[in-house]
């Protein structure tokens, strides 16, 4: 097993008996996480190739170049992978998570504002701990606009703190 090389992006291996660097996730595996997680087809990946720069940061590219690729960034960073629990990205959620079947809560107006401004709140939610795709219905349509932590009938928002907004 040769290591993580942090200034260049690699490609995720295809399952984890093709993986060459140790901890490093399979696309195999972030697939199943997406659609485990949040109910949604895997066809919505096809087309992407993932790829790791740093520990566990997974980009999604809808291209494939040759690997390695020495730029700063590439496509959209939407999982951190190497830590207890994996995390979507608010942008990895806003990409795939339109037609989430499982975890997402549906957020009144109310609730929403209070979420893109980034505060915690009570939540009655009787789904799954953890990572959930906050979503609001936009023009009519039901569109996921973060990543909550949801624990101990609290739901937090992820929101990084550069994309907040106040109403």
């Amino acid at each position: 097993m040769r290591g993580n090389d942090s200034t260049q992006f690699d490609r995720l291996p295809e399952t984890a008996a093709d993986r060459e660097v140790e901890g490093r996730p399979s696309r195999e595996a972030v697939v199943e996480w997406w659609t485990d997680r949040f109910g949604l087809d895997d066809s919505v990946f096809e087309g992407y190739t993932f790829w790791e720069k740093g520990a566990g940061r997974v980009w999604a590219l809808p291209a494939d170049p040759s690997p390695p690729v020495p730029v700063e960034a590439l496509g959209l960073n939407v999982l951190r992978t190497r830590q207890e629990h994996w995390k979507p990205t608010t942008a990895g959620v806003q990409r795939f998570c339109r037609d989430a079947t499982r975890n997402v809560v549906e957020l009144t107006r109310e609730q929403a504002e209070r979420f893109l401004a980034g505060d915690d709140q009570d939540l009655d939610w009787d789904g799954d701990w953890g990572y959930l795709v906050a979503a609001h219905d936009i023009a009519g349509d039901i569109e996921p606009i973060g990543v909550g932590l949801f624990t101990y009938g609290s739901l937090q928002s992820m929101v990084p703190k550069g994309r907040r907004r106040e109403f």
